[in-house]
């Protein structure tokens, strides 16, 4: 197996490599402002927040992992399933790069609970990267049913939690509806 691994990881190190060096270019820096690093950091309307390597929105990224696993077993059946991860990773590594722009950065910051965002910390981003793997890795060896109550319990925890996740994310980011606003706000 890992025979077999390693060519696709020749071209996953330096994805990686990439997403770091793009990120240092933008002016995005390595680590926290406070010069820590924590293991999870869990107060959303903070500094810290997409700072450290792990937050709430780290759950999202296991969720990228399961979706992009699902697509591309869809629609490249007969691919290795390495190659899909390395397509994976193009995918989430674009995705990491995009949000760290000015614009994207900008536009979260219109959300309620986005206002003080300055975008993700290098080793945040690749902390990111790293849970979609585990999710794409999830999606691989789970039963198909796991996955789906997994991905479920997570959008409904993080809900919960912050009043945030994957899907209010995503339509946050097309549409702000003044209601979604105002429940994230505690209103």
């Amino acid at each position: 197996m890992m025979k077999e691994l390693r060519p696709y990881a020749l071209f996953a190190l330096p994805l990686i490599s990439v997403q770091a060096i793009v990120l240092y270019l933008f002016g995005q820096p390595l680590i926290a402002a406070s010069g820590e690093i924590h293991l999870w950091w869990g107060t959303v309307l903070s500094s810290g927040n997409s700072q450290h390597l792990t937050d709430w929105y780290t759950f999202s990224h296991v969720i990228h992992g399961f979706l992009f696993y699902l697509g591309l077993w869809y629609f490249f059946p007969h691919m290795s399933v390495w190659m899909r991860l390395v397509l994976a990773l193009g995918i989430e590594i674009a995705w990491e790069i995009l949000e760290n722009t000015p614009m994207v950065i900008d536009h979260y910051r219109q959300q309620a609970l986005a206002q003080g965002y300055i975008g993700d910390s290098i080793i945040n981003s690749i902390s990111d990267t790293l849970a979609m793997a585990l999710g794409f890795f999830m999606a691989w060896r789970l039963p198909v049913w796991s996955v789906v109550l997994i991905g479920i319990g997570l959008e409904l925890f993080v809900a919960y939690s912050i009043r945030d996740n994957l899907i209010l994310n995503i339509i946050g980011f097309v549409h702000q509806f003044p209601i979604i606003s105002e429940w994230q706000s505690g209103g």
